[in-house]
């Protein structure tokens, strides 16, 4: 059993939707028709009314094609961050010549707000503003669900476009898309489908400063996805779209509501089973995310990880990074949010810790 955050197992109606022949995305209008289904019902996810679209290509894709968009060389961006995906927008800012103000906070603590709020006042007073600020919502690496609102609330007072990662959260646990600009989300995770799309919703005043920017990528950009009523920017992955069409018919015949209740639970689950091991969550137990534990082991994570596979042949992930062999990840998302599978993997955690 694969109990990882992500690729998340895939469900047999999910595969078997991608084993199907498919429509030719370049020429039948029955693959647009597809398409264009599929995003009204990542709309429903999302809970939006903007516009959603779905890019080929797996979901670091969409965090660099919303900088790739939006940034300019020379245009300021705010990176708030926690975590190593929360870093990596930083980067991606520098290599698209754009200069990153990054304020981030150890990987085990929350936002630092009053950080943030002094670098908006610092560059509105100086005539410097943001182009756009970035954050993470579900932290992967370290099973961190930041409280994105206040945040959003300080952006919202400075008229700062906002850009956040939530590829390990949307369809696990709600995500305030309202106010956010540019909402990334993927195929891999709380979906269970398999790795290769990326979903984006993206507000009116994102796409306005999409257009009046040079663009100079065609691959990592998402200007040419809003319009597609004359053909896509390339050739898609129809099967990906087909298997992510059942995955989301499977999540709304379910109920979001109820769908968020089942992740709930099984995380509740899964840090009971890990509390009773004497193992404690790696972030504080109030910002542990609904679809990934993250339980701390120093140094022993690897260890545990070969052993649970080896000995049960349950696949576990380790954290990345400096926490490789400091973290031990169990990804209770989508398809694995099971109180069943949850007790499986924890046994086997059990067998080798007792």
């Amino acid at each position: 059993m694969r109990f990882t955050p992500g690729p998340t197992t895939v469900p047999p109606p999910v595969r078997e939707a991608m084993a199907e022949t498919q429509p030719n995305p370049d020429i039948e209008p029955a693959f647009t028709e597809r398409y264009t289904e599929v995003c009204a019902k990542l709309a429903e996810v999302y809970g939006t009314d903007d516009d959603v679209v779905v890019l080929g290509g797996e979901g670091i894709l969409g965090l660099e094609a919303a900088i790739a968009s939006l940034v300019e060389p020379g245009d300021r961006a705010l990176c708030v961050s926690n975590g190593l995906y929360g870093d990596g927008f930083a980067d991606f800012v520098e290599s698209y010549d754009g200069d990153p103000e990054l304020v981030s906070t150890p990987y085990d603590e929350g936002d630092d707000l009053e950080t943030v709020e002094t670098a908006l006042e610092e560059a509105a007073a100086a005539g410097e503003p943001f182009a756009l600020a970035t954050m993470v919502h579900c932290e992967t690496p370290t099973g961190t669900l930041n409280d994105l609102g206040p945040v959003l609330d300080l952006l919202d007072d400075h008229g700062v476009l906002s850009v956040v990662d939530a590829v390990s959260s949307l369809g696990g646990t709600p995500v305030p898309t309202d106010r956010i600009d540019v909402c990334l989300g993927a195929s891999q995770k709380c979906f269970s489908a398999p790795p290769g799309l990326t979903t984006a919703a993206i507000s009116e005043r994102a796409w306005t400063a999409m257009e009046e920017r040079d663009q100079s990528s065609l691959y990592t950009n998402f200007l040419p996805w809003r319009d597609v009523s004359d053909g896509f920017p390339y050739t898609h992955l129809p099967a990906n779209v087909a298997a992510l069409d059942t995955a989301l018919d499977r999540l709304l015949e379910e109920g979001l509501e109820t769908v968020f209740a089942r992740h709930e639970e099984a995380a509740e689950r899964c840090r009971e089973r890990g509390s009773e091991l004497g193992l404690d969550p790696y972030p504080d137990p109030e910002r542990c995310s609904p679809t990934v534990t993250a339980f701390s082991l120093p140094g022993d994570a690897k260890r545990v990880q070969q052993r649970v596979a080896a000995e049960a042949n349950v696949v576990l992930a380790t954290g990345l990074g400096d926490l490789a062999d400091d973290v031990l990840r169990l990804g209770h998302m989508g398809y694995n949010a099971d109180l069943e599978k949850v007790d499986r993997a924890m046994d086997a955690v059990a067998a080798v810790l007792e």
